[in-house]
This record gives structure tokens, C-alpha cells and sequence, in this order.
């Protein structure tokens, strides 16, 4: 079965708790650099893949799309998405991404936040993304960076005292699944090199435009923390193009 922890009523009050789940795109650390990554979304048809709370899709409709699809695992995100982010040309629908069936060439555009790192066939899933892009068709995706999840407990090293000493990157070409800590649960996710993810795109018909390490943003420096995240990267964010004539 694919691995569904958001379901869970713990976890699910855990994560419904952090800052990007309460203020949206504006508590989200990434925003500010993946904003300057998106389309003109005018006319556009998007699928969003992972959608959560569905932040993006209502972005993505407010300026412009004429179609928004979003999809998730998890009922409880998507219960919360349609209350908080729903709209009339906006279709919200339970599905593991890896089991969603969509219509060749039926998007102009897929974005996925935080969650290619969930599955554990990536290739295989981006067969899938070029096929139900249009020729020239936009792939804009987030994930956590590869030093991030190289280690596994995705925790820094600390001292005697608590103070912290680095942050651990190890067995880092060993790709697969690790065992990770998130919101105080364990959690599934895959590890793959940045030339696994940025090599599985150009042999796919996948033509690069953007690849962006985001630093946390200014104007949120003062949260407790926040300073550390300088000290290694955690995303990594990805825009590629469907090439014209590309056909998986």
C-alpha cells in the first residue's frame, strides 16, 4: 500500500499546526523564489500532484487557469483544500500520484510541492508527467534537496550541551528509502542524487530551465531556527520544459 501518514489523525493535527499549513504560501520559507519560477497561468490547465491543503491550486486558478486539478493521498488534506482553497474551476481528487490516470496531453502545466520525495519510482513517474503534458507543457516541482536527505534522520549532529555541530550528509550516491523523523513520526522517503533527478528529466524529453537551492528569506530570519537553515540546504526547486516534439 503507498504510505498515507497524513491520514492520521495525529500526524494530521501536527502538520495542520506548522506555519505553512496556517498562513499558506506567505509561511512557506521556498515561496518567495518558487513564486518567480511560475507561468503565466492564463488559460492554462494545471494539475498539481500532491496538492495538500491546495495553496497552489488557488494560486494558480487566481491568476488565471482555467482549469485546476489537484490531487493527493490523503481525504483529510483534501477535505481541508476544497473548505479553505476550493473554487469553481478547481477539481479536487484522492489519488497516490502514482496511481492517477490522466488523458494524454491534457495539461499545460504540473506542479508538485514536497512530494517527489514520497515516491519511490521517479522515473517512472516523469514517463508519466510527459505524457500528460502538451508539447512545450511546464514541470515546476520542489523536494527536499538530496544533502538533505542523504543521512536519513534528517536531524542536525549536537554536542553534550545541545549546541549544534553540522548537519549529517553520508552514504550520499546509496539512493532509496530512508527512514526519516518528520513532526515526530516515522515517514517513509526516497533519496536520489541531484543528478539522478536532473538526469531523469533530460532523458525524458524534459528540457531544464531553472534548478534553485533556496536560502530562507529575509523577513524570516528572526524565526528560532531560522538562521541554521543558512548552514545547509533543504529544498531544491526544478522548472523544466516538455520539449515540442517530446513523446515518451
Amino acid at each position: 500500500m503507498r504510505e498515507n501518514k497524513y491520514d492520521n489523525p495525529i500526524f494530521f493535527q501536527k502538520y495542520s499546526e506548522m506555519a505553512r499549513s496556517q498562513q499558506g504560501l506567505a509561511g512557506a520559507g521556498e515561496w518567495t523564489q518558487l513564486q518567480k519560477m511560475l507561468p503565466d497561468f492564463t488559460g492554462m490547465s494545471v494539475l498539481d500532484l500532491g496538492c495538500g491543503y491546495g495553496w497552489h491550486c488557488k494560486y494558480a486558478a487566481e491568476h488565471g487557469a482555467a482549469y485546476v486539478l489537484g490531487t493527493d493521498i490523503s481525504q483529510k488534506m483534501l477535505e481541508t483544500a476544497a473548505q479553505c482553497n476550493g473554487g469553481p474551476n478547481i477539481e479536487y481528487r484522492q489519488a497516490a500520484m502514482e496511481d492517477l490516470q490522466c488523458s494524454e496531453a491534457s495539461f499545460d502545466c504540473v506542479l508538485s510541492s514536497l512530494a517527489f520525495h514520497y515516491i519511490s519510482d521517479f522515473a517512472a513517474l516523469v514517463q508519466r508527467i510527459n505524457r500528460w503534458l502538451k508539447p512545450g507543457g511546464k514541470l515546476i516541482f520542489s523536494v527536499e534537496h538530496p544533502v538533505f536527505t542523504a543521512y536519513g534522520s534528517q536531524d542536525w549532529y549536537y554536542d553534550e550541551n545541545g549546541t549544534i555541530l553540522h548537519f549529517p550528509v553520508d552514504h550520499y550516491y546509496v539512493e532509496g528509502k530512508r527512514n526519516a523523523v518528520f513532526l515526530g513520526e516515522q515517514v517513509a522517503k526516497y533519496h536520489r542524487t541531484l543528478t539522478t533527478y536532473l538526469e531523469t528529466l533530460l532523458k525524458n524529453g524534459f528540457q531544464l530551465q531553472h534548478i534553485v537551492e533556496p536560502q530562507p528569506p529575509e523577513h524570516m530570519m528572526d524565526i528560532p531556527g531560522m538562521r541554521n537553515e543558512l548552514r545547509r540546504p533543504m529544498m531544491l526547486l526544478v522548472s523544466a520544459n516538455k520539449g515540442e516534439d517530446s513523446r515518451i
